[in-house]
């Protein structure tokens, strides 16, 4: 019982800091220091596993709260604004910002014209204010979410790049899960229900959610890898064998 416990309350620990992290606005790279703490937490777990046997059955039964609210800010607001107007505007880039999924936005209104623009790209159709305009109003997101002449005016005003705005967005997601991961741990571990290894397997199940934006982030974070041109075939060396047979010339007849 004293092991459980500990286990328990260092697992909570874990959990705050990961949330603590999550919110700090102070920090200079939060992102990055957001997932330096899911990293401890899961080695944590890792260690927890080699202290307690595992059982069958060992999920947690546990009601989990709502998930935090997203960021709903104004500069998150005007981040997604943005990318939506420089993914129109450049098209070919959008096409290359497959680490970023609707889900990833704050707002709704948002979320689905991002998925007009993908629809657009995935089927090679044109991409322009005019063309999404239309596949706003195919899918009916003109009738109550927004007038045409306010999406025109949306659409028509790119700042900066796609590239850019995406990094913003996906990492606001990415700080947003951790919150929702370190929540749902922490409501673990208030649950006297749970074995250690119902913590364990809860915790690890929340975790693989924030693994699966993190691993997204980095792909978009990380540098571009250049590709090298490929090295010049050099000509195949000639297969041993016997040596070629020469036929002597004819000996002419002497007087």
């Amino acid at each position: 019982m004293i092991r459980a416990d500990h286990a328990r309350r260092s697992l909570r620990i874990h959990a705050e800091r990961l949330a603590q992290t999550a919110v700090d606005t102070t920090l200079p790279h939060r992102a990055k220091a957001t997932v330096q703490q899911a990293d401890a937490l899961a080695r944590f777990l890792d260690d927890l596993s080699g202290r307690f046997a595992a059982h069958p059955g060992s999920l947690p039964r546990t009601a989990l709260p709502p998930a935090p609210a997203r960021d709903t800010s104004e500069e998150a607001l005007d981040e997604e604004r943005l990318l939506i107007a420089t993914a129109t505007a450049y098209p070919a880039e959008t096409r290359q910002r497959r680490w970023l999924v609707s889900e990833d936005f704050a707002f709704p209104l948002h979320a689905a014209l991002w998925q007009c623009l993908t629809a657009l790209t995935h089927r090679g159709d044109a991409v322009d204010p005019i063309t999404v305009l239309w596949e706003a109003q195919h899918r009916g997101l003109l009738a109550h979410d927004i007038a045409p002449a306010d999406l025109l005016t949306l659409l028509s005003t790119p700042v900066g790049s796609p590239e850019h705005w995406g990094e913003k967005v996906l990492q606001r997601a990415l700080l947003t899960r951790a919150q929702t991961v370190a929540v749902s741990i922490t409501a673990f571990t208030d649950d006297p229900a749970n074995s250690p290894h119902q913590l364990i397997t809860g915790s690890r199940r929340a975790l693989a959610d924030l693994t699966a934006v993190r691993s997204r982030w980095q792909q978009a974070t990380s540098p571009a890898v250049p590709r090298t041109a490929r090295p010049a075939r050099t000509p195949t060396a000639p297969r041993a064998g016997p040596p070629p047979r020469i036929t002597p010339p004819p000996v002419r007849a002497t007087r």
